[in-house]
């Protein structure tokens, strides 16, 4: 099949073939004749599956069927024929390239870009003359609909694009007050991961009698990706697998995911400082930053990228050649995304990702959600200390093992960890690895007695006397029981009875909510009325 078969228009097809590509993919050749057709569209596809051109080449061959000016019948100000929402700036960004090389045998196509981060004059500037093909984030796009500045009133065409991670990051009742604004006879072309939960919910309400399009499963989408599980006794062993895993001498550029924006930038501060060419990339950026490290990354000029998930949309570097789990995702599916940053265009590639056993859960959650184990690798001389427990073993002393003291010689009791602890490389606060200290939890002869007097002279420490715990000094109330009584339960006064607080100084649980914004113009959609 060719896409001279599809049934595009002849300027569309000319510029796919200039663009270098001569066959479709599967979902172009699956999603295109449905959507020339008219219909409603629910597609299930990967990054790197070929989704842009999906959905770009039936949406502008609307335009270039109209003639010669596709401008023709757009005559308010700021009205829209096509309407894409991203998630990301970068990804916006990267659909308004290819919407451009696919129009460029296309007269007088005025493509617009709405996102956020970017200064107002020059979105004012693009959309003072009538926009074809509009291309937004959910949230800077309905400041402008607000202010009337975007009419959405002609559009023929809306598309979203996955539509998973929008309703992931919250914006949904964005999503659904800028289709309150369109007419209700519009296609509707939605491209997610998954096509269940939270997406078929927003679907039914917005789309009409939706064709299903499911192509492939992650597992089968990333036959030509490597996939590795290394583990990691704590960060600094992550740090040193990571060192490993970057000298590869057949890597030619890596992505490596972390879980928060400070930690991208503190990773990509030490990688710098141990000589690799590294650079990070999050939402606290600003654009001019973030097109900087892109625009440095495709040139090659930068080898390590650190990113977080939200901020990795949209990247498409074709020299991607290694990805690295660094945290591993909150989401099964942020895993495919991360790894569909490499083996692109049919070419191989790595994924590394690093773990802790007590991450265990999150691979296997992984690992259901792909129908695929990841298989683990271990570098030599750099093992674990131990390795995790095997699925349904049982802890020892039966169901209620509770780690009490046993008998073994020293007072060592309770459970004892697998493997033995490495020497010479250290660990958190000062002490040795390898686990416990020495003579592990013994118990003290009479109880614990961590007596550190206060100011007021008051112990903090109990005694044991005879049989009972009673507290210090002489005088105070006993807690033993009374013949007869229950015993209660000793709670120290103090930090322990005040309200918790959020360290990052924002509202208490039980504060009231700040009011939300005005309420949308009225929806011209009676769906959304």
């Amino acid at each position: 099949m060719s896409f001279a078969s599809l049934g595009l228009a002849p300027a569309l097809i000319s510029a796919v073939t200039k663009s270098g590509y001569t066959d479709p993919t599967p979902v172009q050749a699956a999603a295109i004749p449905a959507a020339l057709k008219g219909m409603d569209l629910m597609v299930s596809s990967q990054t790197g599956s070929g989704k842009t051109a999906a959905f770009m080449l039936p949406s502008m061959n609307r335009l270039a069927a109209e003639g010669e000016s596709p401008l023709q019948g757009a005559a308010r100000r700021g009205a829209v024929k096509v309407l894409v929402l991203t998630p990301t700036r970068e990804l916006a960004q990267q659909v308004s390239a290819a919407a451009r090389t696919y129009g460029a045998g296309m007269r007088r196509l005025h493509i617009a870009t709405v996102v956020g981060g970017m200064p107002y004059g020059a979105q004012l500037k693009s959309l003072s003359r009538p926009v074809d093909v509009l291309v937004a984030t959910p949230g800077r796009l309905l400041d402008h609909v607000q202010s009337r500045r975007v009419d959405l009133s002609q559009l023929q065409v809306l598309v979203l694009d996955e539509a998973d991670r929008m309703l992931d990051m919250g914006f949904i009742d964005d999503i659904e007050a800028i289709v309150g604004q369109t007419p209700a006879e519009r296609q509707t072309l939605l491209f997610s991961a998954t096509l269940d939960g939270n997406v078929a919910r927003l679907a039914s309400r917005m789309m009409r009698d939706p064709q299903r399009i499911e192509l492939s499963s992650p597992r089968e989408n990333h036959k030509n990706i490597t996939q590795s599980l290394m583990y990691a006794d704590d960060t600094a062993h992550k740090a040193r697998l990571l060192d490993h895993v970057l000298r590869d001498v057949d890597l030619e550029q890596a992505i490596i995911f972390t879980s928060t924006k400070r930690a991208a930038d503190d990773l990509a501060g030490r990688l710098n400082e141990q000589g690799f060419a590294a650079a990070a990339l999050h939402g606290d950026m600003t654009q001019r930053a973030r097109n900087r490290t892109i625009m440095q990354v495709q040139r090659g000029q930068v080898r390590m990228l650190v990113a977080t998930d939200v901020a990795a949309r949209g990247i498409d570097v074709q020299g991607i050649s290694h990805v690295v789990n660094f945290d591993l995702p909150m989401q099964a599916e942020d895993y495919v995304h991360r790894i569909g940053r490499t083996g692109r265009a049919g070419r191989s590639g790595l994924a590394f990702t690093l773990a802790t056993h007590a991450e265990r859960h999150k691979i296997r959650r992984i690992e259901k959600y792909t129908g695929q184990p990841i298989p683990p690798q271990v570098v030599e001389g750099l093992e674990p200390r131990s390795t995790p427990r095997p699925e349904g073993a049982r802890r020892p002393g039966g169901a209620n093992w509770r780690g009490k003291p046993g008998a073994r010689p020293g007072g060592q009791g309770g459970y004892k960890s697998h493997g033995a602890p490495r020497q010479g490389d250290g660990g958190f606060g000062g002490r040795p690895a390898g686990g416990r200290s020495e003579g592990g939890f013994g118990r003290r002869e009479g109880g614990y007695a961590g007596g550190e007097r206060r100011a007021d002279g008051e112990s903090r420490g109990f005694e044991r006397s005879e049989g009972n715990w009673q507290r210090r000094p002489e005088g105070k109330p006993s807690l033993a029981p009374r013949s007869g009584e229950r015993a209660t339960e000793w709670k120290p006064r103090g930090e322990f009875s005040r309200p918790r607080r959020f360290e990052d100084g924002g509202r208490s649980e039980s504060s009231p909510r700040g009011k939300g914004a005005s309420a949308p113009a009225r929806s011209r959609d009676p769906r959304f009325a």
